[in-house]
């Protein structure tokens, strides 16, 4: 199935490529591989729900932030394809969740977007992973992701 239908039956869409915040592009394209940079949970340019996971934010509510900054990566991706369905695989995602010191479960919130990206690709979105807990992130945002995909 098209991976076009697959987001259509999931409810969901690819936005718009959010800019840039700083001096970098959104993806660069090596060889077969494409690596997006850190992807915010924007949405028409702001972020939803601002804070620390474990504080402000629950966990709930950042595994949501995961999957709109996963949806995010996937327009960045697109600024060097015509369609999702050439990806071969979903090699790696990066997640940096900003939490409070006492937050532990880093790894639930980056399950938001790992559930996801199988959701949508099936076997080639199974993927290698890190997710760690920092101190703060761009415009006080709960969760970052960056992507490495393969495409054919």
């Amino acid at each position: 199935m098209p991976i076009q239908d697959t987001l259509r039956e999931l409810g969901l869409e690819i936005p718009p490529v959010p800019a840039a915040l700083a001096a970098y592009i959104p993806s660069k394209r090596s060889g077969n591989l494409i690596f997006t940079s850190g992807q915010l949970p924007l949405v028409s340019g702001k972020i939803q729900k601002t804070g620390k996971v474990g504080r402000e934010v629950t966990l709930a509510e950042a595994q949501a932030e995961a999957k709109q900054c996963l949806l995010n990566a996937l327009a960045a991706i697109l600024l060097h394809i015509e369609s999702l369905d050439q990806i071969k695989s979903i090699v790696k995602l990066g997640v940096f969740v900003s939490s409070s010191p006492d937050f532990t479960e880093h790894h639930l919130v980056a399950n938001g977007a790992s559930e996801l990206v199988v959701a949508i690709f099936g076997d080639k979105g199974k993927h290698a992973r890190f997710a760690i807990g920092v101190s703060s992130l761009p415009l006080d945002a709960s969760v970052e992701l960056e992507v490495v995909a393969e495409i054919e």
